[in-house]
């Protein structure tokens, strides 16, 4: 017989796992709860037709195409077979897709509740999204999202919330050092304007954002590459030495683009967010400039904000977001602009099990397990437990009055802190035995004493 199993890029979640990502959730839910965003929820699969051709070629070849139910090949006529191409046949027998990212849905959720919502809209998501995509360490086929957008306004002050949101939810899980990555995406088109290179703006850009891990030679290499000529290169030196407080940037940037009327408006966009932010103050994360961020540059028109890991660990980015200016276009909505951001959730993970930042309370578990001596005695328990649980504290019965040893080691290994006894002699006198399972002390209690004790 077959072993049984998950497919790949999938996982299972044990109790612990499960506790430690709800916690998380909890976290990042109550923040977005706590700045105004709504909760929204979209179906786990949509229209073909609403996924398809939204996030590029690479993006359409990733999405997992649901096949109609019943006799599904029925409506691919015999020459259409023959050709064996999968593209046109998938049209003709699957009309549905898991969703992808949370972005379209919510786009497409915009356009069609347009006349119920309230503008701007403020809305946040967590839902599982799937890829089928290559599975690897950190790479999986079935992932949660953490989404907040805002629609509807063009003001910056939202870039600005933003921020404060990102600095609160690490605040929360205790997670010091994170530092807010922020650029913007006209201060990019600028620089490439200003050295004759806007035809080539995203090579320009692709090469610029590796910088930390190629060096200035590497990246002066890859743009030579790409035909940027020696005198563009020439002018692009500042950025290679780009150092100092977010003021110096800005005065640094403000040197290079003073030709650039686009390049100015996105310096005095970031010029806003950083000079409230300073002002404001941050609890436990630091906002940096930094020209060499161009993620989603195919998507973002203004802000680009990205997240980084305290330095000891090697994670990378743990969130990410910006400023769009035509989200819900693409379903005919035009001039809707809005901001967003996401949180890695597998990453914060692996980043505060890496740093020990769970807290040691977070367990899901029952605080004591009442023993089972048999019927009489499991009665007994079983009306100590009722009242226990009417007042909020977890508590369960042993279901088989079996050897004692056998019930207590069930609780150790479930790692449950009390055992609590009830025999004869407690039930004649209306008392329990309560147990510390680590130290091994035990005394008696009356059962308001008892449910004092546990919901310590």
């Amino acid at each position: 017989m077959k072993k049984p199993s998950i497919p790949k890029g999938t996982r299972d979640f044990n109790p612990q796992e499960v506790s430690k990502r709800n916690y998380i959730f909890s976290v990042i839910r109550e923040t977005f709860s706590l700045y105004g965003f709504q909760p929204i929820e979209t179906p786990s699969f949509e229209n073909s037709e609403t996924l398809m051709g939204k996030y590029g070629e690479e993006g359409d070849r990733l999405i997992f195409k649901i096949l109609n139910s019943g006799d599904y090949l029925a409506k691919v006529d015999d020459v259409l077979y023959a050709e064996k191409d999968s593209n046109k046949i998938t049209s003709n027998i699957s009309e549905k897709a898991l969703r992808y990212d949370l972005t379209v849905p919510f786009a497409r959720y915009v356009v069609q509740h347009q006349n119920e919502i309230t503008f701007p809209f403020k809305r946040y998501q967590i839902q599982p999204v799937w890829r089928a995509d290559r599975p690897q360490k950190g790479r999986f086929r079935e992932f949660f999202q953490c989404d907040a957008d805002v629609v509807g306004s063009t003001s910056l002050w939202q870039e600005v919330e933003f921020v404060q949101l990102y600095d609160a939810v690490f605040s929360k899980l205790v997670l010091k050092g994170v530092t807010i990555k922020i650029n913007n995406r006209k201060v990019l088109s600028g620089i490439a304007e200003s050295i004759g290179a806007e035809d080539k703006l995203i090579d320009f850009t692709v090469a610029l954002d590796k910088l930390d891990k190629i060096g200035e030679e590497g990246v002066k290499k890859e743009m030579r590459e790409k035909g940027i000529s020696e005198e563009a290169l020439q002018k692009l030196q500042p950025l290679f030495s780009f150092k100092g407080s977010n003021e110096e940037r800005l005065n640094s940037l403000k040197g290079m683009l003073q030709t650039s009327e686009l390049g100015m408006k996105g310096v005095n966009e970031l010029e806003f967010i950083v000079e409230n932010i300073k002002t404001l103050g941050l609890q436990t994360s630091s906002l940096q400039i930094d020209v060499t961020l161009a993620r989603g540059l195919n998507y973002y028109t203004g802000a680009i904000l990205e997240v980084s890991a305290p330095e000891e660990v090697n994670m990378g980015s743990i969130g990410g977001g910006g400023r769009y200016d035509d989200l819900t276009g693409i379903f005919g909505l035009k001039d809707m602009s809005g901001m967003g951001i996401s949180f890695g959730l597998d990453r914060i993970y692996l980043v505060l099990e890496e740093l020990n930042l769970f807290p040691e309370t977070i367990s899901e578990n029952s605080k004591a397990l009442f023993i089972n001596f048999g019927e009489k005695e499991a009665l007994y328990a079983m009306r100590a437990i009722a009242k226990l649980r009417i007042a909020g504290i977890k508590a369960e019965l042993y279901p088989d009055a079996t050897k004692m040893g056998k019930q207590i080691g069930y609780a150790d290994k479930r790692n449950i802190p009390f055992t609590v006894l009830a025999g004869e002699k407690e039930m004649e006198s209306q008392v329990f035995t309560l147990k510390n399972m680590k130290s091994g002390e035990q005394f008696q209690v009356n059962l308001l004493e008892l449910e004092a004790f546990l919901d310590t």
